[in-house]
């Protein structure tokens, strides 16, 4: 034999032995196409892998499969449905690194993994000797990764959109759907995980060219997402990879209830908890808090908690947290805000003779409520409860029916609840008449002659009238002179004729002055009440039309028309108003206002920092910083068509309650309340179907609003945990003009409400608790259409109301008219001045 015929016998054994031992399939040249310049090296290495995975020989391998060929990258199974041999991609390759670039620019960890993704992705990838792929890398970065992840969601939503009844889900909701639906896709086999196979199966056939992966391919979830690198995916990771949030909250956790005392700080800590949850946001009344600087809610800490520095009855209300983005997951934080007692007694002092009467009354606020007891000399006088000794009103009124000698002593009201206690002293003396003790002497000398009176200004100065006696104890007449300036109260006219003075406002401060405002002569003149005497005239801008006294601050806003055209308006304080001279006028640079609102204290609430200004013309209100005078924003109205016309306010949950008038190009309707929240300054919309006038009683706790348009009531209260609740509505027969609230002599903490009617000669009495309504009739014809009522205070049982040419007072404990005082004509300027 030639040399060359042994080994051309040599090759020709060597390409027929394959075919004999059953290795290569007739008609097939190869086991599988070997890649364009693919060495025969690497040909067997994967020629190996191919025959031992998917081959068994006569040594296990099923005999169908034994004449089976399959190509590299898959192996030989029989079908579950026919049991016929047919071939599948590898599941899994054999793990070892020896890296290899795809013909697809791609790096794979060895030639196993390269012919497993071509079977997978059902297209040739060959094996490429450039080295061009290890130079730039992996052609799957991340922001491909990300596109494709979002190219993949597209996908899926077009081929198995959200069922309908989901259409109304927030994005977040959809996407999870989404994911869910595309992990059920995934999963073949339905064992709960995806595997390689099964990502790399996974190629949409009908996408855009904007939808191409770029260099990746579902397979990369595994290399990106695969946490515990166990080679499979859970629809927990895959959660994670599609930064669909998992969240959860406690269903004891959905409703959490704070109390903290008034003056500390508290933090709420947001329950809701999950992987990738996104930051927290905080909201009050439906807007967010997180990002408004406020000053007292202004730090939102590492873990997302809302810190509250020095809580206040303001903050009193609901207070929700949701994860940015998922809001339909939300957990509310009731917080409420607990309030020492607080007590005030009266009379401090008193002197009877024996066999009358006495009654000794103790006013306490707080939260919760307190709980009153009385003590006489240290001893509890519940213990001697009889005929002569009672309690009234839950404890708040001690009386003795008859009194004795033993009776004196000092009387001690202590108030109680959760959070503290307050005390004071009311101390009685029995004496006879003939008798004066040093005790008598010291409290006749103390003022009380000359409080607890009204001032009624008129057409005819000034005249001070004492409720109890139903008597005038004093008239100041026109000419009588002001003490520092010796001028006229009321200066006469051309050729000294007398004429009637004219008054607009008036104002109590401290129990030691009155201001009072005199538009014709463009001052304000100081009344002493411990003299009963004019002290001085302040002049101001022309026209003064109304005052209002800031307790906190000691000032008196002044507010003056500038003509009577009330074109030029203008706001001016007076500084200092409780000394009674010496005072400063300071001019705000506030132009174009024409009503102004600063709210009230009380025994809860001492102090005040913000007041509004607004003109009833312009759809928003300024908020004005009391101390410096410096306007501070802007809380615009106009998305409600409101101008505003009268505030009120409740330190109950911080509400703020403002009266509109439509603007002309809104529709005629009646105009509702808006509300605005003191916390955030943001506008919460309507108060419900009520519109008028809002009159807040002295505690906070109730809402009367007249209605502008008709003859109607709307009563309303705020609970403790700052919720706004609509108690009735009344029709009352005419408009109502004015409304003073007068305390339950029967309840404690609750009120009666006194409501003049549009001329009317009658009053609307009104039982706050009950709905109980009442006319108080034969009044008279009041001084003009809108007739005023004006209550005595803190523990004043008397209101006074003006007729044409007369007073008329009204006993309110006994809901019954008092009396009438004649020659008192155009009294439509009233204040009550209190214990001096």
């Amino acid at each position: 034999m030639k040399p060359g015929g042994f080994w051309l016998h040599l090759t020709l054994l060597g390409a027929s032995l394959p075919a004999v031992l059953g290795w290569v399939s007739p008609g097939t040249g190869r086991g599988r196409n070997t890649g364009v310049g693919e060495s025969p090296a690497e040909e067997s290495r994967s020629f190996e892998v191919t025959r031992k995975e998917g081959l068994s020989g006569h040594d296990g391998l099923p005999a169908p499969c034994g004449m089976k060929f399959c190509s590299r990258g898959s192996r030989c199974t029989l079908s579950r449905k026919t049991g016929q041999p047919e071939c599948r991609c590898l599941e899994a390759c054999r793990p070892s690194y020896v890296p290899v670039c795809g013909s697809d620019g791609r790096i794979y960890e060895n030639h196993c993994e390269l012919h497993r993704a071509a079977c997978l992705l059902g297209k040739e990838i060959a094996v490429s000797h450039s080295k061009d792929c290890f130079l730039k890398g992996d052609r799957c970065t991340m922001a491909d990764y990300a596109r494709m992840k979002k190219v993949l969601l597209a996908l899926q939503t077009r081929l198995q959109p959200p069922h309908v009844g989901d259409s109304g889900q927030d994005p977040a909701s959809q996407q999870r759907l989404v994911v869910e639906s595309l992990f059920k896709d995934l999963d073949a086999d339905g064992d709960g995980h995806l595997g390689s196979s099964e990502l790399a199966q996974h190629v949409p056939k009908e996408r855009d060219p904007e939808e191409d992966f770029l260099g990746c391919s579902p397979g990369d979830l595994l290399r990106f997402d695969d946490y515990n690198k166990d080679g499979l995916l859970t629809l927990h990771e895959l959660y994670t990879a599609f930064q669909v949030v998992q969240l959860s909250l406690a269903p004891e956790d959905r409703v959490s209830v704070a109390t903290v005392t008034v003056g500390l700080s508290t933090v709420l800590t947001c329950a809701i908890h999950g992987a990738l949850r996104p930051p927290i946001v905080w909201k009050r009344n439906g807007l967010a808090l997180n990002f408004l600087d406020l000053e007292d809610i202004n730090d939102f800490g590492e873990d997302d908690s809302l810190y509250l520095t020095k809580v206040t009855t303001v903050h009193i209300g609901n207070y929700t947290c949701h994860a940015s983005g998922y809001e339909q997951l939300f957990q509310t934080h009731v917080l409420q805000v607990n309030v020492p007692p607080v007590i005030r007694v009266y009379p401090e002092t008193q002197a009877q003779e024996p066999g009358v009467a006495a009654s000794l009354r103790c006013h306490a606020e707080g939260i919760p409520m307190p709980r009153i007891t009385w003590l006489k000399n240290g001893m509890d006088v519940s213990t001697q409860m009889s005929k002569q000794l009672s309690l009234l009103a839950n404890g708040s009124e001690l009386h003795i029916g008859s009194v004795r000698y033993e009776d004196t002593g000092a009387y001690t009201c202590i108030a109680k609840n959760e959070v503290g206690v307050d005390e004071d002293i009311s101390s009685l003396f029995i004496e006879d008449s003939a008798r004066k003790t040093l005790a008598n002497i010291l409290w006749r000398e103390e003022g009380l002659g000359v409080g607890n009176v009204f001032y009624i200004f008129s057409d005819d100065g000034i005249t001070i009238l004492h409720p109890v006696d139903c008597e005038i104890q004093r008239h100041l007449k026109p000419t009588e002179k002001i003490f520092m300036s010796y001028e006229e109260i009321c200066p006469r006219g051309a050729g000294g004729a007398t004429q009637p003075c004219q008054w607009a406002s008036a104002v109590n401060v401290r129990h030691r002055y009155i201001y009072v405002a005199q538009p014709a002569l463009s001052r304000v003149l100081v009344v002493d009440v411990q003299a009963q005497k004019v002290l001085q005239s302040i002049g101001v801008d022309p026209l003064p039309a109304k005052l209002s006294y800031d307790k906190s601050h000691d000032q008196v806003w002044v507010l003056s028309w500038g003509n009577v055209h009330k074109s030029q308006p203008s706001l001016q304080v007076i500084t200092e108003a409780s000394t009674g001279q010496g005072q400063h006028l300071i001019r705000t640079p506030f132009a174009g206002m024409d009503n102004f609102f600063i709210p009230p204290t009380n025994l809860i609430i001492n102090h005040i920092r913000f007041g509004f200004i607004f003109n009833k013309s312009d759809p928003a209100v300024h908020k004005v910083d009391l101390e410096t005078l410096v306007p501070l924003k802007t809380i615009g109205l106009q998305r409600h068509g409101c101008l505003p016309q009268a505030m009120a306010h409740s330190h109950l949950g911080g509400y703020f309650f403002i009266q509109c008038r439509h603007d002309s190009l809104w529709p005629a309707a009646a105009p509702r309340q808006l509300l605005i929240d003191s916390v955030t300054d943001a506008v919460l919309g309507p108060n419900g179907h009520v519109t008028g006038a809002p009159h807040v009683s002295p505690d906070g706790r109730f809402v009367v609003s007249a209605a502008a348009t008709g003859p109607q009531l709307h009563v309303q209260q705020i609970t403790l945990r700052g919720q706004i609740q609509t108690l009735y509505d009344l029709q009352v027969g005419r408009r109502v003009a004015d409304v003073a609230f007068q305390r339950s002599s029967t309840q404690g903490n609750q009120y009666y409400v006194y409501a003049s009617l549009e001329a009317e000669p009658a009053l609307l009495f009104l039982e706050l608790s009950t709905g109980k309504t009442g006319l108080l009739k034969g009044l008279k014809e009041p001084p003009g259409p809108r007739r005023i009522v004006r209550d005595s205070g803190l523990f004043g049982q008397y209101l006074l109301t003006p007729a044409r040419e007369s007073l008329f007072l009204i006993n309110g404990r006994q809901n019954a008219l008092r009396c009438e005082v004649a020659g008192v004509k155009g009294g439509t300027t009233v204040v009550w001045v209190g214990e001096v």
